[in-house]
């Protein structure tokens, strides 16, 4: 009998050094064995709600990945546009309800704003291996590196008409002015928080913006409030080109649709980071924290980079879709958009209004 329960102790113990190096190796590599706990309680909450302007589709094997490397941990993606995802937030935080656990947005200058207000301050275990542009005061993170480029339909635009830079894109509209009669197309900069933030950043990039925008609007600009429907449009030739279109969408695009040609502009290649913060007020904190690492991580960005094909903010991923990529592809023709407090200056209300105002008179709106 007491060898009986001697061996049975034994077993015991040999079950719970097993277990406890099963867990032990749940937590990744290089982070501090206190993250456990981070582990442990997003398993007990069972689920994390985000909200995004990243479609569903390019989500999709960030979601799947995710999902299996902490089964339990379901994610709840919320897709919008960035000004729907903004106002959503904005109203639930006031009323104090159900609302996203993260945002994770393409509009860099609302997400950092609604950061600046709701964003919990919590310190990545990924923070060494992320450029010092691309973080905010430990509590909004750029996530992605995505050019901004032009497209154009390849059965309908002379490669020797190929915009090579925004002067170029000017000078040709400009000189043919009643070939590309309202077939240039980009962002409706009052309609979309992104298009509008490009265009401030623009501004800041071209000395002469507003009047290679004047000019780029001579045929008659058209002005959509999203990515895909500039790119449909280009594609079926009703519109020839586009730009200001996120890289990672028209490079998806161009894989499969033979139309769709991208130019990448060499006098300032703007690149955006989709921006994302865990709320305050989170109810699932703990998945919220493991989702941001996931994001951030190796393993996560190496998903992001090759199967959403959305360009890594890390330079160590396989592959050239990372900023070590893009660099040796653009060199330095590539104009990274800090997360800092400079995205803000744009959002006060006058300011913003004004440069709606200048805008819509260069572009003819």
């Amino acid at each position: 009998m007491f060898a009986q329960s001697r061996l049975t102790a034994a077993c015991a113990v040999a079950f719970a050094l097993a277990t406890g190096s099963a867990i032990a190796q749940t937590v990744p590599q290089g982070y501090p064995a206190a993250y456990q706990s981070i582990i442990d309680g997003a398993k007990k909450e069972g689920k994390v709600v985000i909200y995004s302007t990243t479609d569903t589709k390019a989500a999709g094997p960030v979601i799947k990945a995710f999902e299996a490397a902490y089964p339990g941990v379901k994610v709840e993606f919320n897709d919008m546009n960035s000004t729907e995802l903004y106002n959503r937030y904005i109203s639930e935080q006031a009323a104090g309800g159900t609302s996203g656990d993260l945002v994770w947005s393409s509009s860099m200058d609302s997400a950092l704003k609604l950061a600046t207000d709701y964003a919990q301050n919590y310190a990545s275990p990924e923070l060494p291996k992320l450029p010092k542009w691309s973080v905010w005061k430990d509590s909004a993170y750029g996530t992605t590196y995505e050019p901004a480029v032009f497209i154009y339909n390849k059965r309908l635009v002379p490669e020797g008409d190929v915009p090579n830079s925004h002067a170029a894109l000017a000078k040709l509209i400009a000189a043919q002015s009643d070939k590309y009669k309202n077939k240039v197309t980009t962002y409706d900069v009052e309609k979309s928080a992104v298009g509008f933030m490009l265009a401030v950043q623009d501004s800041r990039n071209d000395k002469t913006y507003f009047e290679d925008l004047a000019n780029i609007a001579k045929g008659g600009l058209v002005v959509q409030s999203s990515t895909g429907t500039m790119m449909e449009r280009v594609s079926s030739g009703e519109n020839l080109i586009g730009y200001n279109i996120l890289g990672s969408y028209a490079e998806t695009r161009a894989k499969t649709d033979p139309s769709i040609g991208i130019s990448y502009p060499k006098d300032y290649t703007l690149v955006l980071s989709r921006v994302a913060f865990i709320s305050k007020k989170a109810k699932n904190k703990n998945a919220a924290r493991l989702w941001l690492d996931f994001l951030l991580s190796a393993k996560g960005q190496d998903v992001l980079a090759n199967q959403s094909d959305l360009a890594s903010i890390r330079d160590d991923i396989p592959g050239d879709n990372d900023v070590d990529g893009m660099t040796k592809k653009l060199g330095d023709s590539l104009k990274p958009i800090p997360v800092d407090e400079t995205l803000l200056e744009y959002l006060e209300q006058n300011k913003r209004l004004d440069f709606i105002k200048k805008w819509r008179t260069a572009a003819g709106k």
